[in-house]
């Protein structure tokens, strides 16, 4: 129970949520974690409240950017500074419940597990919960995440003694869900908890609210980066879709 996790969380505009999000992992039960948070040159009152907080807390590290990058190198900025054995992810507007890094490392030891994910609630700006559970599986390979959309990124944790060292893809959004395709093709299987240690939240302004955008996205990854062929990939993008409305509904 002495691994180290690094937590890596993107912020960029989002004062609103951020104290919410960095309280929810000092929270924690587990306490040998570091948060990486990476603020992508904000316009908003967001760096001085991670400063705040980092200012009472050493595990918290902030990495304040002069430009703006985006998610995706936000998160291998994180990454390339991360000393953790684990590394989980959790955005600046997300919540974690206290045991979420006990039990899900816990597990990952018991069971010599490299990459896991959990159930997660849904909730609203307010923080009101607004859907059923997102369940997840207690397992998902490659092929099968390739037609699905049930990995949270607020949720995943990934033993990196395990898989070698790993980046985010530079994409706009779905960038985990290239990573975690990644990760799985090294021989890996995602192992889900299903119990909701997470709540991820629905924000107008968010990238993954535009679902017709993300929907574009899952679609270049299939072609560009993973490399199917047109058939294939519209084999699993219909599934994609089933999948996504089914678990919002």
């Amino acid at each position: 129970m002495n691994k180290k996790v690094s937590i890596i969380t993107p912020n960029y505009n989002s004062e609103k949520f951020i104290e919410d999000s960095i309280n929810s992992v000092i929270s924690q039960t587990y306490a040998n974690w570091e948060m990486i948070i990476v603020d992508d040159c904000s316009s908003d009152n967001s760096r001085h409240k991670i400063l705040s907080l980092a200012n009472k807390d050493s595990r918290i590290r902030p990495i304040l950017l002069k430009s703006n990058v985006g998610a995706a190198e936000a998160r291998n900025i994180a990454l390339r500074k991360a000393n953790g054995n684990y590394i989980a992810f959790l955005d600046s507007d997300d919540l974690w419940n206290n045991e979420k890094l006990e039990k899900q490392i816990n597990f990952m030891i018991k069971n010599r597990v490299a990459f896991s994910f959990t159930s997660y609630n849904v909730i609203s700006e307010s923080g009101k919960k607004i859907r059923t559970v997102i369940k997840v599986p207690s397992k998902i390979s490659y092929s099968s995440y390739l037609k699905n959309t049930v990995i949270g990124c607020l949720t995943v944790i990934i033993n990196r003694d395990m898989t070698g060292d790993f980046q985010f893809p530079k994409i706009k959004s779905s960038h985990d869900m290239a990573l975690w395709l990644q990760i799985m093709k090294r021989g890996f299987l995602a192992y889900g908890l299903d119990h909701a240690y997470a709540s991820y939240r629905i924000v107008s302004t968010s990238i993954t609210a535009n679902k017709l955008s993300a929907a574009f996205d899952v679609w270049k990854v299939y072609r560009n980066i993973e490399g199917l062929s047109f058939l294939y990939s519209s084999y699993c993008f219909i599934h994609y879709v089933f999948n996504a409305f089914k678990k919002r509904i």
